[in-house]
């Protein structure tokens, strides 16, 4: 066979000038040969209307091969002859193996048919086993099913929520895909959606009932938290109490007191347990974030994290914008505590999320909290501050905030800005504090009956005398104790030991450690400005007597050492050792109001003074003998004095007693002098000049009888202030007058004298050539020569003049 042989392409060759249905033969038998598609000469036939054309080239293109066709049999036939016999044998051994394969199948037939029915038998059990396997692996895996939604309903009736999250999430990814049961299938797909969505529903609720409550146990825990940080404060206070009086005992040299400061152990706030809940020790009140962390935890299950933290945070914000609501309608003093206290509940509430919830809160948000906290407490105490005029008013809340600022810097939280407002309203506390104690100064002065203490208990002296260190000795006195001041002392002292003790309570604890020199200012300013001022018009306005002069006076005394005790105690409560207190001590703040007190005194006895001295108008100054026990009205006065001095004693301080006695010794010299220089003596002789004399010799001796009770330097001082009366007498006395003129001498022995009041005085003395220059010459013989130095000297004091 010629399979192999490739078709050979006809390819036609027209003829110039043939015509165009020759020419339509020709393509269409060269398509044909080709094995072309012919499709478009049939339309183009019937187009034309000519399909017999068509037809006629087909015969014409067939009866052009029918030759062709027999060439190629002729070609071919004895090839197929001999395939032919090929097939005829080959046909044989067909039939052959026909009858073999029946045989052969026959045999097959009986052997396999056992076979066959044994095999359908063993499928049929093979596939009944599949069956049961499968169903018990279905019964089994719905078995395992049914116990874990039995688990998870187990869970959501004990309201353990996270459980039977997990219950669920184990159904959804074993075993939705794994159950056989479409039913099954179909009710988890219902199921589990509605089984989140209710425990969504439940821990939000929880969690908001968590949140009201939590507002209430943070305002309890603001206070307990401020509560245990005041007791701390008060055992440190105890403590340093303890450490002044050892250093007291110390100064005063006490040796076999021995002190020894136990630090007791801080059985106040112990801050965070580490079981999930923040409490106090001794089983007080805590709180419990479980339901919290419960929420969040659930949340983070359901995959709703983002979106509980952002509720959380959004809800505290709230509620922390609700706690800064200030009431108009309760004052600030009443409600303060309970709006700082919750602020400060809140923050330690949020400092344990941040620390033990894991990234429930970032500390970003926190401060962010905490900075709009701190600004609207400011706000708040700089609006109430500014209302405030009591002194005691702005102290308590200050004391709360400072105690505020202590408990939640424990916590980490800055709280500088709240110190810096208490700093800002210092001047204005004190000044409050200054008005105060002036009013309560005033009151005190004014119920004042200028009346000797009496005091009949030890228990009065200690309150009144010894805890202001009044006492000017260590040995108790016997009782009754009739004491050398008034009432207003002690009185006055507790209303400045006050003032000193909540200026300090103002200063400490407020960020400021070194406030002693501020604390000292306003010290000066209570004790000279409203101290010193109150006493100094109630000398001027209230004091009638010598009596009433003398006890001011001596409380004035008392008062100076009040003041050294003030200072003393205002450094010890600031901190500062005392020998740098008493190396800045300054100069005794009631001045004015001691030396206008003094004045007083001495001013009133003055004026009992002069009226013993009208006496001298009895004076005869033209006596024809000296008088040996002088005058009447120096005895007057002696006696005067020495029952002044007797009584003044018992109260008045010797120093002050030196004081007013040497100012009333010059006024009575002054006045003997102004006796002898006024216009009622006229002439006096050398007897009235002796006379005077013992009147000053009387006075000087009083004068130094005092020295027992003063000293000798203070009695010389007493004598030292009849000195312009004793150098004129002993001028008027002396053999040698003319040494007032001599410089030296004058300002050693005359330097009292003024030359004026001597010319006046000496004009006036009779008989002056026989007793003032009789040492110029013999007495009668030198007559005229004294009179001559007489005359020159009063001349020349006179031109001097």
């Amino acid at each position: 066979m010629n399979t192999s042989k490739m078709r050979r392409k006809v390819v036609p060759a027209v003829e110039n000038g043939d015509s165009a249905d020759k020419f339509d033969q020709v393509l269409l038998s060269a398509a044909i040969c080709n094995g072309e598609d012919v499709g478009p000469f049939v339309r183009k036939g019937f187009a034309s209307g000519k399909p017999e054309t068509v037809l006629l080239h087909l015969r014409y293109f067939a009866r052009s091969k029918e030759s062709e066709i027999e060439d190629v049999c002729r070609a071919h036939y004895e090839d197929f002859i001999t395939a032919v016999d090929d097939l005829r044998s080959l046909l044989s051994d067909v039939d052959s193996l026909k009858s073999s394969l029946s045989n052969s199948n026959s045999q097959l037939q009986s052997v396999a048919v056992p076979l066959l029915t044994t095999l359908d038998s063993f499928v049929e059990a093979r596939n009944k086993c599949k069956n049961i396997t499968l169903a018990i692996q279905s019964l089994r895996t719905c078995v395992q099913l049914v116990e874990l939604c039995s688990r998870a309903n187990r869970h959501l009736s004990e309201n353990n929520f996270y459980m039977a999250l997990k219950c669920v999430d184990s159904i959804e990814r074993e075993f939705m895909n794994k159950t056989p049961s479409t039913t099954l299938r179909r009710m988890l797909e219902k199921q589990i959606p509605a089984i989140r969505s209710h425990i969504e529903r439940r821990i939000t609720k929880e969690f908001g009932d968590w949140l009201v409550e939590i507002r209430v146990v943070s305002r309890n825990l603001g206070q307990l938290a401020i509560g245990q940080a005041s007791a701390s404060r008060q055992r440190e206070e105890e403590l340093r109490i303890k450490q002044r009086q050892a250093e007291e005992q110390s100064r005063l040299s006490l040796r076999d007191c021995v002190y020894a400061l136990e630090e007791e152990d801080d059985d106040g706030f112990n801050g965070i347990s580490d079981d999930g809940k923040d409490g106090y020790s001794n089983g007080m009140l805590g709180f419990d974030l479980t339901p919290l962390y419960r929420a969040y935890h659930i949340n983070q299950t359901l995959g709703l994290e983002d979106r509980f933290k952002k509720y959380y945070f959004e809800n505290r914000k709230l509620q922390l914008t609700s706690d800064f609501q200030v009431s108009s309608m309760t004052p600030f003093l009443e409600s303060h505590q309970t709006f700082f206290a919750q602020i400060t509940g809140f923050f330690i509430v949020e400092d344990r999320v941040l620390r033990t919830g894991g990234k429930l809160v970032s500390k970003m948000e926190v401060e962010n909290l905490w900075d709009t906290a701190m600004s609207k407490m400011c706000s708040v105490l700089e609006d109430q501050f500014s209302r405030m005029q009591t002194a005691n008013h702005l102290l308590l809340i200050k004391d709360y905030v400072s105690l505020l600022s202590v408990t939640l810097r424990r916590y980490g939280y800055p709280v500088e800005a709240l110190l810096d407002v208490l700093s800002k309203h210092r001047d204005k506390y004190h000044e409050l504090l200054l008005s105060d104690c002036r009013k309560q100064i005033t009151e005190a002065l004014a119920a004042d009956k200028f009346e000797q203490m009496y005091m009949k208990k030890e228990y009065e002296y200690s309150m009144n005398v010894l805890s202001f260190q009044l006492q000017t000795s260590n040995i108790m006195p016997a009782f009754p104790y009739v004491a050398p001041f008034s009432c207003t002392v002690p009185d006055c002292c507790r209303i400045v030991r006050s003032f000193i003790e909540d200026s300090v309570s103002f200063m400490s604890h407020g960020g400021q450690l070194d406030f002693y020199d501020v604390v000292k200012k306003y010290l000066d300013r209570l004790l000279t400005e409203v101290l010193d001022g109150a006493l100094l018009k109630l000398i001027n306005t209230s004091i009638g007597g010598v009596t009433q002069a003398m006890q001011m006076a001596a409380n004035m005394a008392v008062f100076e050492r009040a003041c050294d005790f003030f200072f003393r105690h205002a450094a010890q409560l600031s901190g500062i050792p005392l020998r740098m207190a008493e190396r800045g001590r300054r100069l005794f703040p009631l001045t004015k109001a001691r030396d206008a007190a003094e004045e007083m005194l001495s001013g009133l006895l003055k004026q009992k003074v002069d009226g013993f001295l009208l006496l001298i108008e009895n004076v005869n100054w033209m006596a024809d003998e000296p008088l040996q026990s002088g005058n009447e009205y120096v005895h007057e006065v002696i006696i005067f004095l020495e029952t002044l001095t007797s009584t003044a004693q018992q109260i008045l301080p010797v120093q002050v007693l030196k004081r007013v006695l040497q100012d009333v010794l010059c006024h009575i010299s002054e006045m003997i002098v102004g006796a002898l220089l006024g216009e009622s003596v006229k002439r006096f002789n050398v007897n009235a000049v002796m006379a005077l004399n013992v009147d000053i010799q009387m006075l000087e001796s009083f004068a130094e009888n005092q020295a027992p009770l003063l000293s000798e330097a203070d009695a010389g001082q007493l004598k030292a202030a009849l000195a312009e009366s004793r150098q004129l007498v002993n001028l008027l006395l002396s053999n040698h007058p003319e040494n007032f003129l001599n410089p030296v001498i004058r300002e050693r022995s005359y330097n009292a004298l003024d030359y004026r009041k001597v010319v006046t005085i000496s004009e006036k003395m009779k008989d002056q050539t026989d007793r003032l220059f009789g040492s110029f010459g013999t007495r009668g013989a030198k007559q005229n020569t004294k009179k001559k130095s007489l005359d020159a000297l009063i001349k020349r004091l006179k031109d001097v003049n």
